[in-house]
């Protein structure tokens, strides 16, 4: 996020092209007795996202990832303002050869405990992300890496397996990427938050100084971080966490809390546009919405008494010609979100439409007939029962609107029998990964702004969708794009890989999200320097 010193209005920039948060700013005083108006300096956060595991192994959410970054170092890092990744801790990073990726760290790096920070330190990091491999972890980003090297304490080579890998800089940024301590974490297993804690293995720009597991958690700046980002302007944050994001929306319009973000309801965004103190601004997002189907328990699935893949294809199929989602858009999310016709979303290279022109009436509608074809052509039996999971406030408050209007338009016709099913996010992560569920919602806020971060992690072998998808020249397609320099012939095999996966549909897409930001006035007019040092910066799953 860019820098800024506020008198009157605050505003608060979203950094990387495809951020997808929302972001609620208030005045600084609505209560006297409010942290946020006090004389240190606290920035007062308010946020329905849930932690699952702060260690970075054991977890690859937003709700994680919002923590992880500001207390983990990271070898490169986005500048604020920019999607693009330089230095951080390193002092350079660069390839020495088509399959070693080099990094010198800079010097004197230390955790907040005391313990040095060297290269055994980072090849720790990574040996250990892949070692515990956890299926609700980021590890799948590190599957070009083939080993790690610390010849002297200051010098990390990474031993890639595909030459050339264009994405291999932002992965070192993603949720894979965080530096933690050998000291303080298990080498082969994920680490307690309160064992975390309790070590302070903190080098990035805050450290924890309570931390209440999705209650409250406070930061304070870390004046031993030697980073890209510098020195924070918020001296103190606190984070808190709501179950109610109306709550959350009566407490960004009192004051009792600064920033709000992830997530509000599109209806109180609309309302929020009204109030005379608060300036929403749009702008383009890289979030997307998506139903993942299991490969071995949908209907016919692998694992199934009926397993037949055709059968189980052309239930897909048909549910794709079902969907609407420009009325899902509109009606559900006000147009905060627009529909999503392929795997990699507009804005970004390689990005197409291919599933508008697959399914449906051909220009992105419905079309019951050719749901009703694809079935009777596979000799399905109708109506076939899809039971449908999601997760009621992980993706705010709208996901109930969202899968009852998803289960209407898949009712059509009497050709399938549609239950849905609503788990809480903390279990319904561990859940997902269990074939508890044979169709699932999930959405993804992207590692890194390429086309790659939408692919790699869902179609190659092992994703962490943890489906069952399997194709062969989907997967040699993505290794190549990958070590591609090129960019004419990589945003070829990027297209091809759409066209690939939109045949199989392994996951369908539904929407694409908007990034939306409400400032609101200093009611005060205290200043206060709200700038990028809190990172809103997203990733993971995000992950889900």
């Amino acid at each position: 996020m860019t820098s800024a010193h506020i008198s009157g209005r605050r505003v608060l920039a979203v950094t990387a092209a495809f951020a997808a948060t929302a972001l609620v700013l208030a005045g600084c005083a609505g209560n006297a007795n409010s942290s946020s108006s006090g004389s240190n300096g606290t920035l007062t956060v308010g946020t329905t996202d849930k932690v699952t595991s702060i260690d970075p192994a054991g977890s690859y959410d937003n709700g994680s990832f919002a923590v992880m970054n500001q207390v983990y170092p990271f070898l490169l890092n986005s500048p604020y303002g920019t999607s693009d990744v330089k230095p951080d801790i390193a002092e350079s990073a660069s390839f020495t050869s088509p399959t070693e990726y080099t990094v010198k760290l800079k010097p004197g790096l230390k955790f907040a405990n005391g313990h040095d920070l060297t290269s055994s330190d980072v090849k720790f990091s990574f040996d250990r992300q892949i070692k515990i491999n956890s299926p609700v972890g980021p590890a799948y980003l590190l599957a070009n890496l083939a080993s790690t090297d610390a010849p002297d304490p200051t010098t990390v080579v990474f031993h890639l397996k595909v030459p050339n890998d264009q994405t291999f800089a932002q992965v070192l940024s993603s949720p894979a990427g965080p530096i933690v301590d050998e000291q303080v974490f298990s080498p082969d297993k994920v680490t307690s938050d309160t064992d975390i804690v309790k070590g302070d293995p903190f080098a990035g720009q805050y450290t924890i100084t309570s931390y209440n597991f999705n209650s409250l958690v406070a930061y304070k700046a870390n004046p031993g971080y030697k980073g890209l980002l510098g020195k924070p302007a918020n001296a103190k944050v606190d984070v808190k966490y709501y179950t109610d994001p109306s709550n959350m929306k009566l407490d960004i319009q009192k004051g009792d809390i600064d920033v709000a973000y992830r997530q509000l309801s599109a209806t109180d965004i609309a309302n929020l546009r009204t109030d005379k103190n608060l300036k929403v601004v749009d702008g383009p997002g890289g979030e997307i919405r998506y139903i993942v189907f299991n490969f071995n328990t949908m209907p016919y699935g692998a694992t199934t008494a009926q397993a037949d893949p055709k059968k189980a294809l052309a239930i897909r199929q048909a549910a794709a010609d079902l969907v609407d989602r420009a009325a899902i858009a509109k009606q559900v999310y006000k147009d905060t979100y627009t529909p999503l016709y392929s795997y990699v979303p507009s804005g970004l290279t390689g990005a197409t439409t291919v599933l508008k022109d697959l399914y449906g009436d051909g220009n992105g509608g419905p079309s019951l007939d050719k749901a009703k074809a694809a079935l009777q052509a596979a000799g399905v039996a109708t109506p076939v029962t899809l039971n449908i999971q999601y997760t009621p406030s992980h993706y705010g408050p709208s996901s109930s609107d969202e899968y009852a209007m998803i289960k209407d338009q898949l009712s059509q016709g009497g050709l399938f029998n549609v239950n849905i099913q609503s788990t809480e996010y903390v279990q319904y992560n561990k859940d997902r990964v269990k074939d508890t569920y044979p169709e699932y919602q999930l959405g993804w806020f992207p590692d890194y702004s390429d086309a790659d971060n939408y692919l790699t992690p869902f179609f190659a072998k092992d994703n962490f969708l943890v489906n069952h998808y399997s194709n062969s020249e989907v997967q040699d397609l993505i290794t190549k794009q990958i070590g591609t320099t090129d960019k004419a012939a990589r945003t070829q095999l990027i297209e091809q890989i759409q066209a690939k996966v939109a045949a199989d549909l392994s996951t369908l897409p539904l929407l694409q999200g908007a990034q939306v930001a409400v400032t609101g006035k200093n009611v005060n007019g205290t200043q206060k320097t709200l700038d990028g040092s809190f990172k809103f910066r997203y990733g993971a799953m995000s992950k889900g």
